[in-house]
């Protein structure tokens, strides 16, 4: 098993243990080398095995997960996926963790949940192969092969919503409306974005590839550091200059419009491009609702999803923006984008603020 990803999972619960182990393995490109009931136990296996990549929960005895995350990335830097539970503690826990240097963070598995096993066990391995493709970007040398995998047909943004028309007349408005997507270190990379901003900022919509109840905390953290107001979307928001929504996790965030009046839709539906909230459905709803008035910007992520929606809003006149590779923890999401011809330009991720802030006036 020469060309697979290894994996060390750390968790104290003996059942998650198996199950992410069942779930990882289930994957032909994923191995699990160790397993261990807290970081104590994970600490001796780092003295005779490297994985390529750990999972950890935040809580357990002996040592929690936040410091055994701070001791990996001062000693000897390894990708690290939290997996917390969804509980409002656990939640702000992985934001710090995301803080301190975790690339990805997952849902703990719902054990006899058929639906979250079958929809979530992709999700984990997506997780698991951003977290060793970082790994690949800050190490040199060459990649290691990965097979070919025959995966399960993508939904698309047809479920949500239809596409735009392509013969629907704008009605061009004063206001700009930012439409952003991100996925793996986005939530990094979307704070500095959003803390590049003015008070008086164009209204900014936000889907994040994060687990429910997580978006609450993270929200809340980004309100605390930027001159804008930043909140977890709610159905019917009206999005307005300085306020930057961020679409709830398990929930599909779509751009609407009444008159002059943007506002937000928050619904339930299936997965799109395998995520729930999808970018490629905010992306094609601002391609129907706002068009050339819209500003579209792509961030740091594994996958395609975003790539389809921001070609539909290049179509439909709007302005789009991709962060580059150099800046990018990973950059599947950019990329995608780029290769359709959905991109007008492509910056660090350190100009896109104020250029997004420069085309919106």
């Amino acid at each position: 098993m020469a060309n697979t990803i290894k994996v060390m999972i750390v968790d104290d619960s003996a059942v998650v243990r198996q199950t992410l182990k069942e779930v990882l393995e289930s994957d032909p490109q994923i191995e699990v080398v160790n397993v261990a009931a807290d970081p104590i136990f994970a600490q001796k296996h780092l003295e005779t095995t490297r994985p390529d990549v750990i999972i950890t929960d935040v809580e357990m005895p002996r040592m929690d997960g936040l410091t055994f995350l701070r001791s990996i990335m001062e000693k000897n830097p390894i990708p690290v996926v939290v997996c917390s539970s969804k509980t409002e503690a656990g939640s702000d826990n992985a934001i710090k963790a995301l803080e301190y240097g975790a690339v990805e963070i997952i849902q703990k598995p719902k054990l006899g949940t058929k639906q979250f096993l079958e929809e979530s066990s992709v999700r984990i391995c997506d997780a698991v192969k951003a977290a060793y493709l970082s790994r690949s970007k800050l190490v040199a040398g060459p990649r290691r092969p990965q097979p070919d995998r025959e995966i399960a047909p993508k939904l698309t943004a047809d479920v949500m919503l239809p596409k735009p028309d392509s013969d629907r007349v704008f009605v061009e408005t004063t206001e700009k409306v930012v439409i952003v997507g991100a996925s793996t270190g986005g939530t990094e990379a979307l704070r500095e974005f959003l803390e590049a901003f003015p008070e008086d900022a164009p209204g900014i919509v936000i889907v994040q590839h994060m687990p429910e109840h997580f978006t609450a905390a993270f929200a809340k953290r980004l309100d605390g550091l930027c001159r804008i107001t930043v909140k977890e979307a709610e159905d019917n928001d009206t999005v307005v200059r300085g306020r930057a929504l961020i679409a709830p996790g398990n929930r599909h965030t779509l751009l609407k419009r009444s008159g002059a009046r943007y506002y937000v839709e928050v619904k339930d539906g299936p997965l799109v491009c395998r995520h729930r909230p999808s970018v490629d459905v905010l992306f094609r709803s601002a391609a129907r609702y706002a068009g050339k008035n819209a500003i579209g910007v792509i961030m740091t992520g594994m996958g395609d999803d975003g790539s389809r929606g921001m070609k539909e809003m290049h179509d439909s006149g709007a302005q789009t923006i991709a962060q580059d590779e150099a800046s990018c923890v990973v950059f599947g999401m950019p990329n995608e984008a780029i290769k359709l011809g959905g991109v007008d330009v492509v910056l660090a991720l350190s100009q896109i603020a104020p250029e997004v802030q420069r085309r919106a006036r």
